[in-house]
């Protein structure tokens, strides 16, 4: 389906230089915010407490949520699990205070606006787990780059594969750098958003490469930035139709998810729109820079198209 048919090819590759010099300014920029003021990580990943407490009725949850900030607790996270009656608390470690200490003092506050709160579980999560869960999230990030790269290297062709990369941990490094630049909280669940973009990225690169291989196919006469500027083109309408419907979904969980989708809606928001941009003016000009040329992709093509009929072929008929 297309909403609408671009007759003319935008020329994309006149201006990948200027456009990739952005990009790396923009990447040298998240790499900096990420070395000097480093991610803000959250509970799952520095230590703190978990409670989880049951109401007698629907629990309000952002009341309980200022209530709990009120008492001088950062970055405090407050949801609702398995029933609206029950709700689960999150408090990061603080210096010189313990775990039931904190949980003493939010039960406190809680008791004091809801007499029938009580208190289901309290528990430590501590700085070692924290460092299990950041090494095994690396190791996920690192599983899932090699998985792309062995997969596009078997599709297309290897020059593919590693400008489908580059331009992959382009976006993930820019995602951080807003998370690090802006102090954000970084949860598990902004982890698994920056996996899940690391995917989304990559659909639009392999849709590209696929559609630059069938024109090298199908155009012989076309030049390389010609095939590529034509494949971009071509597939426009079918971004605008995707990825236009995925972030319409993605920023209603921004601005109306609450604040437990927030930051991970916010880390897929700006996934999306730097998805669609390294994957025409990144991965798409980095293939063209390392000599993407037909032979790379159509050679088993080139040797079925010897019609055996032909006398220039070099058959005998």
């Amino acid at each position: 389906m297309e909403f609408f048919k671009i007759r003319r090819d935008i020329p994309f590759m006149e201006n990948a230089l200027v456009f990739n010099i952005i990009s790396f300014l923009t990447f040298a920029a998240a790499v900096f915010f990420l070395v000097t003021k480093g991610l803000h990580l959250s509970v799952e990943f520095t230590g703190g407490t978990v409670m989880e407490v049951g109401y007698s009725q629907a629990a309000d949850v952002e009341k309980v949520r200022k209530t709990v900030s009120d008492l001088g607790f950062a970055d405090v996270q407050v949801q609702n699990f398995g029933t609206s009656r029950d709700v689960m608390i999150r408090l990061p470690a603080q210096k010189g205070v313990s775990s039931a200490q904190q949980s003493e003092k939010v039960m406190a506050a809680l008791k004091a606006q809801d007499p029938g709160v009580t208190q289901r579980r309290t528990e430590f999560v501590g700085p070692q787990v924290g460092e299990e869960l950041a090494t095994d999230g690396l190791k996920a990030l690192g599983m899932v780059v090699v998985g792309i790269m062995v997969y596009l290297a078997f599709r297309f062709e290897w020059k593919f594969a590693v400008a489908a990369i580059i331009a992959n941990l382009h976006d993930v490094i820019i995602i951080l750098g807003f998370f690090a630049f802006f102090q954000w909280e970084f949860s598990l669940a902004v982890l698994a958003a920056v996996l899940a973009v690391l995917g989304y990225s990559v659909n639009e690169s392999v849709v590209i490469f696929d559609r630059i291989r069938e024109n090298f196919r199908r155009y012989r006469k076309m030049t390389t930035i010609q095939i590529i500027d034509n494949a971009i083109t071509s597939t426009i309408s079918r971004t605008i139709i995707t990825h236009g419907s995925t972030q319409i979904m993605v920023l209603s969980m921004l601005l109306f998810g609450g604040p437990t989708l927030h930051y991970f809606a916010m880390a897929l928001t700006i996934g999306i729109l730097f998805g669609i941009y390294s994957s025409v003016f990144v991965a798409a000009a980095i293939a063209m820079w390392l000599g993407i040329k037909r032979e790379d992709l159509v050679k088993s093509v080139a040797k079925k198209d010897e019609d055996p009929a032909d006398p220039n072929s070099g058959a005998t008929v």
